[in-house]
């Protein structure tokens, strides 16, 4: 008869073995991604050569095969829309945390919620009957559909993501920071953002990247208020196209050498994702000593 303790072994083993499969099997299904997008952008990157191919600024397939416009226009869309969403999410994840009641906390973070399960389809479709067309009155321009229409949508688009799991990290934060805070005579404000804030800088640090990921990897949106132009944008007010609004436009119909390029462009996003990410790591992992 086998005996409680060894019942238990068993199944602690079996469990185990049953993470370590999960594990391996996510790892190995990132790897395959990865190879297969490499291995099949890599004849772009032989014939056009991966610095013209980096810093080219014509796209005319099946000719000119130059993706800086397309990165160009990612990164403004996604810096500016951090640069915007980052700190609303992040005083909107304070004010639930630390100073809201808690009937008006719970209402508005459902509502917030409620944010992260709309459809990406539907903040493109938002942006193109409102922000656009505000954009046009505002600036005066002939379309409203502009890299900066991505930015404002972009930036509503990872603000639930970034209030969550703000919140959440500051929640965390032990409460005997805040009350020996508040005993040596710190106002609840210095509090905050003196000892609070610090202690839930690596969550806070989760969220931004989070946040920065849903920015870079958004394309349905991001297709319908931008313009889609594959030119550099000399301001906010012209039109842009990124990496995934690229590949999701031209994808369909290509093929040969346009669509190993599209597999190219992938992979240029990919390496970006993961830079991005590494640098977002290592600054939170200096930080915290």
């Amino acid at each position: 008869m086998i005996s409680p303790n060894s019942r238990r072994a068993v199944v602690d083993r079996a469990f185990h073995g049953l993470f370590l499969l999960c594990t391996l099997i996510s790892t190995l299904t990132v790897g395959m991604i990865a190879i297969y997008i490499f291995a099949e952008g890599f004849p772009a990157l032989k014939e056009v050569g991966l610095l013209d191919f980096v810093t080219g600024t014509e796209w005319v397939p099946p000719v000119y095969f130059g993706i800086l416009p397309m990165i160009a226009g990612t990164a403004f869309a996604s810096l500016g829309a951090v640069a915007i969403g980052v700190p609303m999410g992040l005083l909107t994840a304070i004010f639930l945390a630390e100073i809201a009641p808690r009937r008006l906390a719970l209402f508005l973070r459902t509502a917030i919620e409620l944010l992260a399960g709309i459809p990406s389809v539907i903040y493109g479709f938002f942006g193109l009957v409102v922000i656009v067309p505000a954009i046009e009155q505002i600036f005066n321009v002939p379309s409203g559909s502009t890299l900066l229409a991505g930015i404002v949508v972009l930036a509503i688009m990872i603000l639930p993501t970034m209030v969550t799991l703000s919140e959440t990290s500051l929640r965390a934060v032990p409460p005997g920071y805040r009350e020996a805070s508040l005993a040596m005579g710190a106002t609840q404000v210095y509090t905050i953002f003196h000892v609070v804030l610090p202690g839930a800088r690596s969550g806070i640090m989760t969220a931004v990247i989070l946040s920065v990921a849903r920015a870079v990897g958004e394309t349905m949106a991001i297709i319908m208020v931008m313009g889609n132009a594959p030119a550099l944008a000399e301001s906010l007010l012209e039109p842009a196209r990124t990496l995934t609004a690229n590949i999701a436009l031209e994808m369909a119909y290509a093929s040969g050498l346009h669509s190993s390029a599209l597999y190219a462009t992938g992979v240029v996003l990919l390496v970006f994702i993961m830079v991005l990410n590494a640098a977002m790591l290592y600054v939170n992992r200096k930080r915290g000593g």
